[in-house]
């Protein structure tokens, strides 16, 4: 038994041992000989074979669809954190991995960039800005300096349709073919959403770059280095960047530019 089924066989039992039978409709009885739920119980709750159940707690090798999964995470009322496991544990994308990630920065983090003298921002799962600190909208002039958490600027849209970006990112050309590689990357499992997907068309249809770049296929990991602009009234300044995730909220990136 490799380890990914030995771990979903043993994640199950233990959450099937773990329910009380009350917690989900069933007497408890005097003559339960298992402590929680039956398997028959699990398998009924989420409307699959008991017989195949028991193959999957056994670790055979079986093939579990993500509907199944999704049937499973339901029936046993499952947390995110759990839900998001089990699925990893049968090597299975969750579809439904999108609506349960709010796309909404905490508060403390938003509090957090208050407090952050270089410019930092916080961006969301489609690249929007969700939210950044005074700093960070006098390096970016004539654009977060100007927007409103409200219209929620996205950082894709600045570079490749705002007005000024060629002039004040250093090595456009370079950055924004990059750019469009770490987002490919960051986006991998979620190409099918429909957010992203009428980005990716919008993006398409306005800027023939971002066509371009998109159509090329090239995958990179977001990474941190070197940024340089051409700033309206400090001329050219450099900047060292660094992306962080929050452990919460993965979907999340608080990016910090330490001026060199």
């Amino acid at each position: 038994m490799d380890t990914r089924r030995k771990e979903l066989s043993e994640f199950l039992q233990a959450l099937r041992q773990r329910g009380t039978p009350e917690a989900f409709g069933f007497p408890t009885g005097t003559r339960r000989r298992t402590q929680g739920l039956r398997r028959e119980e699990v398998a009924q709750l989420a409307g699959i074979s008991a017989t195949w159940y028991t193959w999957i707690e056994q670790g055979r090798e079986v093939n579990v669809s993500a509907d199944a999964l999704e049937r499973l995470a339901t029936a046993l009322k499952l947390s995110k954190s759990e839900r998001t496991y089990l699925f990893d544990m049968a090597d299975r994308r969750d579809p439904q991995a999108h609506n349960l990630e709010t796309d909404t920065a905490p508060d403390t983090l938003v509090e957090m960039l208050t407090n952050i003298h270089i410019p930092a921002y916080i961006m969301g799962r489609t690249w929007d800005i969700l939210a950044w600190n005074a700093a960070a909208s006098e390096l970016f002039i004539n654009w977060l300096d100007q927007a409103s958490n409200d219209a929620r600027p996205n950082l894709l849209r600045y570079v490749f349709q705002h007005q000024d970006a060629k002039q004040f990112v250093v090595d456009w050309e370079m950055r924004a073919r990059r750019l469009v590689a770490e987002f490919r990357a960051d986006c991998r499992s979620r190409l099918e959403e429909p957010e992203l997907k009428r980005l990716v068309n919008e993006l398409s249809q306005i800027s023939p770059d971002f066509e371009r770049f998109w159509k090329l296929h090239d995958v990179l990991e977001r990474q941190g280095g070197k940024r340089q602009f051409h700033h309206p009234r400090h001329g050219l300044i450099s900047y060292s960047q660094v992306t962080l995730r929050p452990v919460e909220q993965e979907q999340l990136k608080l990016v910090l530019l330490q001026p060199q």
